[in-house]
């Protein structure tokens, strides 16, 4: 068990050394970066999609996805009108700071202002991982249930944004966002939220507001 906890103990320990590495290019190229995080299927690739097409004409967008196989999500954000960075992590469940930085240097940063990092979809490893970013954000539907945050609260904590969404999908499904809103506020008190649906475009002018805020900041 010691050697379980030490090894896991140097793994961290150079991820955080190469986040900081990462960290330092984004600073000094002047690009904001963002790691986005959710559960398979909450609405990551939609949001990005729905975010490039709004703020495309004054944000310089940039995105590296995250998947286990396949480029779907990478071929979708390239449509929207994006540059897109495939990973394919084979197997692992988030992606490190090491992946990001072999990544990020297939793309010319000094062309960006903001670039999202589209993790790998876990409501549990990605929290765990810096990959050099300026801030985490997460996205959970309604339909994953409102006991979330008391499950899985790591990423709750680590998050400075929260998006609730597919709020479109409200009167049809078991779940409070009060709750959700709440029990997320207990975990994290500093933690922003936002109710959107991806589908409609519902509230996602905070998101927006609060992307232009972090690139101007």
């Amino acid at each position: 068990m010691v050697t379980k906890v030490k090894v896991v103990r140097d793994i961290l320990e150079v991820n955080e050394r190469v986040a900081a590495e990462n960290r330092s290019r984004f600073d000094a190229t002047g690009v904001r970066v963002v790691n986005l995080m959710s559960a398979p299927g909450a609405g990551k690739t939609t949001l990005l999609e729905r975010t490039i097409s709004s703020l495309g004409s004054s944000l310089r967008m940039g995105v590296v996805e995250g998947d286990i196989q396949g480029s779907q999500d990478a071929e979708r954000i390239e449509r929207a009108g994006a540059v897109a960075v495939q990973i394919n992590t084979d197997g692992a469940c988030h992606l490190d700071a090491n992946m990001v930085a072999t990544a990020v240097a297939e793309l010319d940063l000094a062309a960006l202002d903001l670039l999202v990092v589209e993790n790998v979809g876990n409501l549990v490893c990605p929290a765990e991982f810096n990959v050099g970013e300026h801030a985490k954000a997460m996205i959970l539907s309604l339909p994953e249930g409102d006991d979330k945050p008391a499950k899985y609260p790591l990423m709750f904590h680590e998050s400075r944004v929260l998006l609730i969404n597919k709020m479109d999908l409200a009167p049809h499904v078991n779940a409070d966002p009060e709750r959700i809103e709440r029990d997320a506020r207990t975990i994290n008190p500093e933690i922003e939220v936002f109710r959107v649906s991806c589908v409609t475009g519902e509230g996602l002018g905070g998101w927006y507001d609060w992307l232009r805020a972090l690139q101007g900041g």
